[in-house]
């Protein structure tokens, strides 16, 4: 398993944001309609695949890396454990297209929180397509105020900002091997739902919608996103994931006819106007 350590941090980047692309369409599938449970399900088998990884690929060494990544570790994961919730929770509130387009502006927060925690500095492109991809959302949550998804819409803003703070973290104490942080996420989300869930049957299929959700969508995504994100630029790891961005609202529509509202493609398509202006910003012009 200590081949995927010398994958390049892009590729590694590109194959997670397509399993996480997946989350969407999967959360659609499960009968049961209550949050919690599909949250308890997908955060098992999550924890469940991280400790097989864990366990794999440092065998008795296993719990001597868990305990070296020390605070960094137990703070990432406990930050991530509110994105894990809000996940589910946005799924259920609002479109798939809505929830992975706000997602997408993680590229943005981290060039944010690249400037004021790593003093890594934002150029005149960078600081307009956060504008712009501001305004993307603002459009979306602005008209989800009267379609009953606003809820929805500023629960997925977590996500983005959850992440963001991951990857500070992990970029910070590069030193450090910090795929202990999902594994102590996935501790503090299976906890936090299994406290909150009411009903602990589940049918064969939601028994298997949460194992998808913990392992080839969650766990492989992650695993592949904390490590890839080690070598990777804060900006340039939020464009690899476009992926997650432009498969997710397909797999629904293709499978399940989901169609965004109007608004949800021109907030989205702004969004990725944005991203593309980043994509082209070489930070020639400092702020």
């Amino acid at each position: 398993m200590q081949f995927i350590y010398k994958v390049p941090g892009y590729i590694l980047l590109l194959f997670g944001g397509f399993c996480l692309s997946w989350g969407g369409f999967i959360v659609r599938s499960f009968e049961t309609t209550d949050a919690w449970e599909i949250l308890l399900l997908r955060s098992f088998f999550f924890f469940l695949g991280v400790s097989v990884f864990l366990l794999s690929m440092y065998k008795k060494d296993a719990f001597k890396t868990i305990k070296k990544a020390g605070l960094a570790g137990l703070t990432g994961g406990f930050v991530m454990s509110f994105s894990f919730i809000a996940f589910v929770f946005a799924m259920m509130n609002t479109s798939v297209a809505n929830v992975v387009f706000i997602i997408s502006t993680q590229t943005m927060f981290l060039a944010i929180f690249g400037y004021f925690y790593l003093k890594e500095k934002i150029s005149i492109i960078g600081l307009l397509s956060i504008i712009l991809a501001m305004m993307g959302i603002s459009v979306m949550i602005g008209d989800s105020i009267s379609g009953g998804t606003l809820f929805g819409n500023l629960v997925a803003l977590t996500i983005p900002v959850s992440f963001s703070i991951l990857v500070m973290i992990i970029r910070k104490n590069a030193n450090l091997d910090l795929v202990p942080a999902i594994w102590y996420a996935s501790i503090s989300s299976t906890l936090i739902s299994f406290l909150m869930t009411n009903d602990l049957s589940f049918t064969n299929n939601d028994i298997l919608m949460g194992f998808l959700l913990g392992v080839p969508q969650l766990t492989f995504g992650f695993v592949c996103i904390t490590i890839g994100s080690r070598t990777t630029k804060s900006v340039t790891i939020g464009l690899l994931m476009l992926t997650e961005t432009i498969f997710a609202p397909l797999w629904v529509w293709l499978f399940l006819n989901e169609i965004p509202s109007i608004s949800v493609f021109i907030g989205g398509f702004v969004i990725i106007l944005a991203l593309i202006l980043k994509s082209f910003d070489k930070k020639m012009i400092k702020v």
